[in-house]
């Protein structure tokens, strides 16, 4: 998993609440489980029409917000399913991080576990930061984990995120990356486990 320190860019607005799992991946795009290629099919249903063309309206269809790394959305994003396909979509689309007043639970959860950060702000800075790249869609924020700031033009806002998942994402590390850390003391395991357990030695030959 990728390290997070700091993420700075532009915003692509998504002004809406209660976006579920569904529609940022609608189920017909599940089949897959490898990580990569969910990107352009990322809120299908809103970004594209019946026939497959983009929705010039649609904020990621937008010209001025091409190469934005930060989602910027309304209350309970995130809800619905648990399907991890969601964050991976998001991820592979080129956000880094996502800020909105709340997120499901389980949806945050897997988003820290593939390095995407989520931020949860009050509903009024989130309302500002709206306002703010309305304004100018070329505004650049900085969503600075190791500070727990967000920071753009005239707003500057601090945010809670548990410690363990700050220092995960901080380090790259997700459960198998924390599990090798204790290499050497689950090789020191394994090769003292056959003299107290022999079954298991011997059922393996």
């Amino acid at each position: 998993m990728r390290a997070v320190r700091e993420v700075i860019g532009t915003v692509c607005p998504l002004d809406r609440n209660d976006v579920d799992t569904d529609q940022i991946v609608p189920k017909q795009f599940l089949k897959r489980i490898d990580r990569e290629g969910f990107g352009p099919v990322a809120f299908y249903a809103w970004r594209y029409d019946a026939h497959g063309d983009p929705v010039p309206d649609f904020p990621m269809n937008r010209p001025e917000h091409a190469g934005a790394v930060i989602l910027l959305a309304g209350a309970n994003f995130g809800c619905g399913s648990s399907r991890e396909h969601a964050p991976w979509a998001l991820d592979d689309a080129g956000f880094s991080a996502i800020v909105a007043p709340s997120f499901a639970d389980i949806f945050r959860t897997n988003c820290a576990k593939n390095g995407l950060l989520t931020v949860s702000l009050p509903d009024e800075t989130v309302r500002d930061l709206f306002d703010l790249v309305a304004a100018d869609p070329a505004t650049v924020v900085r969503v600075d984990l190791a500070a727990q700031e967000v920071r753009a033009a005239g707003i500057r806002a601090t945010f809670d995120i548990d410690p363990h998942t700050k220092r995960c994402l901080l380090e790259g590390l997700d459960e198998i990356g924390l599990t090798l850390r204790h290499d050497d003391a689950i090789a020191a395991y394994e090769s003292g486990r056959s003299s107290w357990y022999p079954t298991l030695s011997g059922a393996a030959t």
